[in-house]
């Protein structure tokens, strides 16, 4: 038996073995486990692509400039129904609660409460004399009482311990000389000047916005030119390295190539920073983050086509030929001299009486139980007129009347203003458009004697400064058709914006209207849209210097 079991359980104990050692077979044949992926690198953001169109429609929906204005719109809404409400009854309620801690009329009335309660007097006419007179004599002998009735001071008034009150106001202006319907026109009047702003506003954001986006798409140009002027100063330090090794030129010939294209790359690096306040400040208008990267769509090469498709019209009737039109800034203007004649009907009518007619209805409670059982009701009408007030109607009408004046004179400036600044903008984009045409195949040939100077140097037929000469001559001829094309440009969109403009916007001209039709200073915002013109030309002469040290 024994034996037989023996075989039974080494074949249990090999099994057993067996299974024990599978998982570790089957961990030595399974594929070692996948590294962890690290988290996958965002790629460069592709650059967001803007025509003008795109980046005037972008910047009109997120300007704080535009957002202003039409607060200022709402606000002049407003002040018109705060004159209109004037007009109509005006009714008002009150309700209050008094409590009386002391009174003057303490222990008038008190009663003796010790005599017994007397009936009231009853007199009968038809009784006989004697019982009538017995009557009068024994209410005579009764305890003194309140004379009011109601034996105590709780029917009077006052002295009441609790009083509640309810209240009802009301109030019709009948006569008041004209004063609101004055005040209505003069908020009417200051909401079209509001309107005309949001107009103008728009419109110099949009110059703004045209402004900089050309000043961006120069200073690519210019950065373009420099990297090209800079390519070839270094293939020509390159040639003459060659030459130098070889012996067949000096080292001085070395020396001032290499500090020629060491020169070119300083003139590279400002532009390149010109470059990059110049879009920055696209951003700024766009309200684009400034991290985020954006393309430009501009033609410099053929800035004769179409500007932008919003303007295409009136440009294609400004560029017709001169003719003057009403500016929105005139008419802004003009509502400001209507609110002020309206300001003059006001001051007029505080000469004249104010008639009101007025109703007043209150209700009174007191104890035990607020019950309004009490009431006064009034109706009457109020004539007012000021006799004497040390001159002070006299005075408001005097400065009402010579703001007026002064208004009236500001209108006839900014109209001439207006006609000047309209004839300015066209003999500006006349002379730009001249200009452009001047530079016409200049840059074709700048291109021609470079490359003729270029071989000759190489043939030993010129010197190193008459190839820097040419390369500086090509480099000027294409920062000044860029410059030449970029102007062009902006004065076309100024063309297409005037109507709409502030006076002498984007000229440095007179003051806006927005300043004469409110009576105040303000700074002229057409210089912010200087600045990027400012960098932009900036470059444009950093390069013309560049090349003039080589």
């Amino acid at each position: 038996m024994h034996k037989s079991l023996l075989p039974l359980s080494l074949r249990w104990g090999a099994c057993a073995g067996v299974l024990a050692l599978l998982p570790v077979a089957a961990a030595a044949q399974a594929p070692p486990p996948a590294p962890p992926q690290a988290p996958p690198v965002p790629g460069p953001v592709a650059a967001r692509r803007l025509t003008l169109d795109d980046a005037l429609q972008v910047a009109e929906g997120g300007s704080e400039q535009v957002a202003a204005a039409e607060a200022g719109v709402r606000r002049a809404s407003g002040q018109i129904d705060l004159a209109r409400s004037g007009l109509f009854p005006q009714l008002g309620s009150a309700v209050g609660y008094q409590r009386t801690l002391q009174t003057q009329f303490d222990g008038i009335f008190d009663t003796d409460s010790t005599a017994p309660p007397c009936a009231d007097l009853t007199v009968k006419p038809d009784a006989p004399l004697e019982e009538r007179v017995a009557e009068i004599e024994r209410f005579l002998q009764c305890p003194p009482g309140n004379p009011f009735g109601g034996g105590g001071d709780t029917d009077l008034p006052f002295g009441q311990l609790n009083t509640w009150t309810a209240n009802l106001q009301f109030v019709q202006r009948v006569y008041d000389g004209g004063s609101l319907r004055a005040q209505e026109r003069q908020a009417r009047a200051g909401r079209d000047a509001a309107t005309f702003g949001v107009t103008t506003t728009r419109a110099q954001l949009d110059l703004d916005v045209a402004v900089a986006y050309y000043d961006a798409a120069l200073s690519d140009r210019l950065l373009t030119i420099t990297e090209s002027t800079l390519t070839q100063a270094s293939e020509t330090l390159r040639q003459i390295e060659l030459q130098f090794q070889v012996g067949q030129i000096a080292e001085f010939e070395v020396l001032r190539a290499r500090v020629s294209r060491d020169n070119q790359r300083a003139g590279v690096i400002r532009t390149r920073i010109q470059r990059d306040l110049s879009y920055l400040r696209l951003k700024q208008l766009l309200d684009i983050p400034a991290e985020d990267p954006i393309e430009l769509a501009a033609n410099l090469t053929e800035p004769n086509g179409v500007l932008a498709q919003r303007w295409a019209a009136i440009l294609a009737e400004a560029e017709a030929g001169l003719k003057l039109m009403e500016r929105t800034a005139v008419k802004q203007t003009e509502a400001g001299v209507q609110a002020n004649e309206a300001a003059v009907d006001v001051t007029r009518a505080d000469f004249k009486p104010h008639v009101n007619l007025g109703s007043s209805f209150t209700a009174y409670a007191y104890d035990p139980l607020p019950a309004f059982n009490r009431r006064d009701w009034t109706v009457g009408a109020t004539v007012s007129l000021p006799i004497l007030d040390g001159g002070r109607r006299k005075a408001n009408r005097a400065i009402a009347q010579a703001s007026l004046d002064e208004s009236r004179e500001q209108l006839q400036e900014v109209r001439e203003l207006a006609e000047f600044d309209q004839r300015s903008a066209h003999a500006t984009w006349q002379a730009a458009r001249a200009a452009w045409e001047a530079t016409s195949g200049t840059v074709e040939e700048a291109q021609r004697a470079y490359q003729i100077a270029d071989v000759r140097y190489r043939e030993g037929l010129s010197t190193q400064l008459e190839l820097n000469d040419a390369r500086l001559a090509l480099e000027r001829a294409e920062a000044t058709r860029a410059q030449a094309a970029r102007d062009l440009q902006v004065t076309r969109s100024r063309l297409a914006l005037l109507p709409d403009l502030p006076i002498g916007a984007g000229s440095g001209g007179a003051a806006t209207a927005t300043a004469v039709a409110t009576g105040n200073a303000q700074p002229n915002t057409g210089a912010a849209t200087q600045a990027g013109t400012t960098a932009a030309a900036g470059a444009a002469g950093g390069a013309t210097q560049t090349g003039a040290r080589q």
